[in-house]
């Protein structure tokens, strides 16, 4: 049995995680979403079928790449044993995190008023990998999908958005003041050992479609009250991780952005000085991801509670 962990416990031990697993890639900007190595997805419960929202997405695959496993499918222990599975003996369990809604009494500061509100608490879940329980038959590995329709898909993707696109010149960015996503062109974009030059193009026009939605209109992000002189560095956190989730959904391989060397001293000050701010950062990226998702055409059937977060 794992101790009780408190509110406070819970924001700690994840955020020491992540920080953990970027200070380890920092050298080679190999953040924990371009490590996870459980290739092209996102971690899904065992359950359920559910997929990980939010930070779970980074804590599940910093546990993943930190300890080898090779699936992306996790249960509670007694979600394992309802599945006809059993833990290992000595196995060691990852935190994952879910919020519950709890009636409080607070103070109106203008009246003076004791009034019933709600507040979100973190709880604490403790998750197993499959890699971690006998019993459970794997899913068969899938073929590699066509990388050419793959990336038919992105392109079909990253069109239903209705994003103006402008291509030119040497830099990616968002312009907000013409609401505009700026490309070089496809021929200035190179592989790496991990991702193919299209791969690379791909994800770094995810990036800056996931600065797209910030604007007011759209998902209205703003991080200067509260982050400061560090609010864009935030801001770049965010769209770090909505392209990682988005290629993950997609099925492309997130490539390192050298160019964010630069922001890894900020993002490793907030995150130590705020234990909320990889929540936060990860909350915001995943809203992002559902704006574009709900710009895409539905297929008949579909539903949007195919994506929604577990709490395991």
């Amino acid at each position: 049995m794992n101790a009780p962990t408190t509110t406070r416990d819970v924001y700690t031990q994840v955020t020491d995680t992540l920080i953990a697993a970027i200070e380890a890639g920092a050298g080679s900007w190999q953040m924990p979403w371009h490590r996870h190595g459980v290739a092209h997805s996102r971690p899904s419960n065992a359950l359920t079928g559910k997929r990980y929202r939010g930070v779970n997405v980074l804590a599940l695959w910093a546990a993943a790449e930190a300890r080898g496993f090779s699936t992306g499918i996790w249960g509670t222990y007694k979600q394992w044993q309802e599945k006809g599975a059993q833990v290992r003996k000595g196995e060691k369990s990852s935190l994952v995190v879910f919020f519950k809604e709890l009636s409080v009494d607070e103070t109106n500061p203008e009246t003076g008023e004791t009034e019933r509100g709600k507040r979100m608490i973190a709880k604490a879940s403790y998750v197993f990998n499959a890699s971690q329980v006998d019993g459970f038959a794997l899913p068969e590995p899938q073929a590699p999908a066509d990388p050419a329709e793959t990336l038919a898909n992105v392109e079909r993707y990253v069109a239903a958005t209705d994003a103006r696109i402008a291509v030119g010149g040497e830099a990616a960015f968002y312009r907000p003041m013409t609401d505009t996503v700026h490309m070089p062109d496809r021929n200035r974009f190179t592989g790496s050992e991990t991702s193919s030059a299209t791969e690379c193009y791909y994800s770094t026009l995810l990036h800056e479609l996931t600065h797209w939605t910030g604007i007011k209109t759209r998902c209205d992000r703003e991080f200067g009250k509260r982050f400061g002189d560090n609010a864009y560095a935030m801001e770049e956190l965010v769209a770090e991780l909505g392209a990682a989730f988005l290629c993950a959904d997609l099925g492309i391989t997130n490539s390192p952005r050298p160019d964010h060397a630069a922001y890894l001293s900020h993002w490793l000050t907030v995150l130590k000085a705020d234990k909320k701010a990889i929540f936060t950062a990860a909350s915001k990226a995943a809203q992002a991801v559902d704006h574009l998702d709900g710009l895409q055409p539905k297929a008949t059937g579909e539903s949007d509670a195919d994506a929604l977060e577990v709490a395991a």
